[in-house]
C-alpha cells in the first residue's frame, strides 16, 4: 500500500514599514507572484524552514516575528496536496530573487490588487489583513503577539 500524505511547507509574509510587502516572482510552475516559502526538509523545524526558505528566495536576513496559522486546502497547490504554515517576518538587506524565485520585489498594499498569484496566496493575504486589523484595533504588534508563540 502506498501512502500519499500531504507535504509540509512554510510561507512567509515579510513586512517592512517603509517598503511594504515582499513577494517573489516564481521561476517554475505554477507561475505568478507568491509569498516566499517552500518545502520543509527532513530534520528541520517549521521555524528553521521558514528562515532558510525566506533567505534562499529573497537574499534577506530573516527574523521571524510570529507564527500565524496553517492553510490546508487540498487544492492549494496544483502539483500535489500540501499543508503550509505561515509566518510573519521582517527582512534585512537588499531583496533579490534566488533559488526558485525569478525576482523579489517590495509592493505597497494597493499594488497587489491586480497581481496574479500562485497557489492560494491571495486568500492567505486576505486572511492576514483581517487578523492584522484585529491586532491593530487592540494595539497589539506582531512582535507582541508572536513573542510567546515562537518560544
Amino acid at each position: 500500500m502506498e501512502y500519499r500524505n500531504p507535504l509540509p511547507t512554510v510561507d512567509l509574509i515579510i513586512l517592512d514599514e517603509k517598503r511594504g510587502l515582499l513577494l517573489v516572482e516564481r521561476k517554475n510552475p505554477p507561475f505568478g507572484w507568491a509569498l516566499p516559502g517552500g518545502f520543509v526538509e527532513e530534520g528541520e523545524s517549521l521555524e528553521e524552514a521558514a528562515r532558510r526558505e525566506g533567505e534562499e528566495e529573497t537574499s534577506l536576513k530573516i527574523t521571524l516575528l510570529s507564527p500565524f496559522r496553517a492553510f490546508s486546502d487540498p487544492r492549494r497547490d496544483p502539483r500535489r496536496h500540501t499543508i503550509t504554515y505561515l509566518f510573519i517576518a521582517r527582512g534585512e538587506g537588499e531583496a533579490r530573487g534566488g533559488d526558485d524565485a525569478l525576482s523579489a520585489r517590495w509592493f505597497s498594499w494597493p499594488e497587489i490588487e491586480d497581481l496574479v498569484f500562485a497557489f492560494d496566496h491571495r486568500r492567505i493575504l486576505e486572511s492576514f489583513l483581517r487578523f492584522q486589523e484585529f491586532l491593530r484595533q487592540r494595539e497589539i504588534s506582531w512582535e507582541e503577539w508572536g513573542r510567546e508563540l515562537l518560544e
